[in-house]
């Protein structure tokens, strides 16, 4: 299984602004990854869980204690209608999709860009408080070197410059300075509530 231009795609996507996708979550299954002459895509699915540790009504900041006995403080929006529900002790449950996909465009005639969308929180009918939500960025990115004996290529995106190596060496022979690489990412997670149990 190849999965070069997942790491260019993943390096790519993390240097050029995207949180999201250089937070560390568990896997719970392996990455699910399709390669072509030019193009791969890789998917995961993952949950992570966090104990409510403490919540503040008027300010609407609830306390998680996640992985790693690590802890943060998020604010839960107006769209989070049934936060009087969720009590100290119970289990926040967040299931992550994830999906990276990478063309090679030969001869790329598209502008540098970074494109954002979101589809705000979903509150999720059911006798537990829950909803989803989604994102997905697509950048283009052009290729402006290619060095053979280091086996790496030079990509310019909208904001910087970075440089990747490229392992699969039938890949590497088709990226050539004038080519692009588009990486588009999405990631959708679906919150649900677990009462702590009595």
């Amino acid at each position: 299984m190849k999965q070069p231009l997942v790491i260019v795609g993943a390096a790519l996507i993390a240097a050029l602004s995207l949180p999201a996708y250089a937070q560390q979550k568990p896997a719970d299954t392996a990455p699910v990854t399709s390669t072509a002459p030019g193009a791969t895509s890789v998917a995961t699915r993952s949950t992570v869980s966090a104990t409510v540790q403490a919540i503040d009504p008027k300010t609407r900041q609830v306390t998680l204690k996640g992985p790693y006995d690590r802890v943060i403080t998020v604010t839960a929006g107006p769209e989070v209608t049934r936060l009087n529900e969720i009590k100290v002790g119970d289990t926040v449950v967040m299931n992550f999709s994830e999906a990276l996909s990478l063309t090679l465009k030969k001869d790329g005639k598209e502008l540098r860009s970074r494109r954002e969308s979101a589809a705000p929180f979903r509150p999720v009918e059911g006798a537990l408080p829950a909803g989803v939500t989604s994102s997905r960025v697509e950048i283009v990115a052009d290729v402006i070197a290619v060095d053979a004996t280091a086996q790496t290529v030079t990509l310019r995106g909208p904001k910087q410059t970075m440089e990747l190596r490229v392992s699969d060496p039938d890949q590497f022979a088709l990226i050539k300075v004038g080519d692009q690489i588009q990486a588009v990412y999405t990631e959708a997670v679906a919150y649900s509530i677990e009462h702590a149990k009595k």
